[in-house]
Parts: C-alpha cells; sequence; structure tokens
C-alpha cells in the first residue's frame, strides 16, 4: 500500500531566506531569520497534525507543492481579477526553488526523515486571495 498525505498551510508563503552569519568571540554562528523559521515551524506543526502518530518515511518520496501567492492590492481591479481567473501569473519573487526549500525542510523528521528521500518534485505558484501552500507527499514505489 502507497502512503500518500495531503496538507494544506494558510497564511503568506516564505522563501527560504540565505544563511546568516554572527561572531560570537572567536567563532562564527550560523543562524536562519525569524520570518523562515515562523513559516517552517507552522508548516511544520500542519505536516504533525497531518501524520498523526504515523512515523516519518523512510523510502523514496514524491513531493508536490501548489504555492497561493496573495495577489497585490496596489493593482488594478481589472489585474486582480485577471490574476484570480489564473490568466496571470506570479513570474517574479519569490522564486519558486526557495520557497520549495522551505517546505521540504520543515517537513524533515515529521513527513520523512531527511529531504534527500525525495525523488521528484513538483511546484507550481498561483495567485489566489487565500494564500498559502497546498502539500501533497507519497512513497515512490518501484
Amino acid at each position: 500500500m502507497t502512503f500518500i498525505v495531503t496538507f494544506g498551510v494558510d497564511g503568506i508563503p516564505v522563501a527560504k531566506g540565505r544563511p546568516r552569519f554572527a561572531r560570537r568571540g572567536n567563532f562564527v554562528k550560523t543562524y536562519t531569520d525569524n520570518k523562515t523559521l515562523a513559516w517552517e515551524d507552522q508548516v511544520r506543526q500542519s505536516a504533525v497534525n497531518a501524520m498523526g502518530p504515523s512515523e516519518p518515511l523512510e523510502t523514496p518520496v514524491t513531493l508536490c507543492l501548489y504555492f497561493r501567492i496573495p495577489i497585490p492590492a496596489s493593482w488594478s481591479k481589472k489585474r486582480q481579477e485577471r490574476a484570480k481567473a489564473q490568466d496571470e501569473r506570479p513570474a517574479k519573487k519569490p522564486d519558486w526553488d526557495n520557497l520549495g526549500k522551505a517546505v521540504s525542510d520543515a517537513l524533515n523528521g515529521v513527513i520523512y526523515k531527511d529531504d534527500s528521500q525525495i525523488v521528484s518534485a513538483h511546484i507550481k505558484k498561483v495567485y489566489s486571495a487565500v494564500p498559502g501552500v497546498d502539500i501533497f507527499v507519497s512513497e515512490e514505489l518501484p
């Protein structure tokens, strides 16, 4: 039987930020910015709820992410309607790979042991009145 988990996370998607560095005496500490950490925590909590008592997968997985990007309020009503009708796509920042990295990192240890298990991925960005991300993960069977 193939294991499949699907769930959504509402909120404005946040792309994985670049690592930050801080000097601590003679050492340099690397850390992730608070905005990225908050988004990853929100995704992780939703994943924990979706998984229930199930253990993280140890098999290869397929990851599908459907990002719902907020429509800019500064746009004209006509352009907002085109975006709602999917006639206009978010071909701008945030980059799809940075959005996907934040989500795949958040799912580590919850849905799968490590994101290195992802052997197939599909990421799509669309405009939506309700921002967030819809996540689909399934076992990849031979």
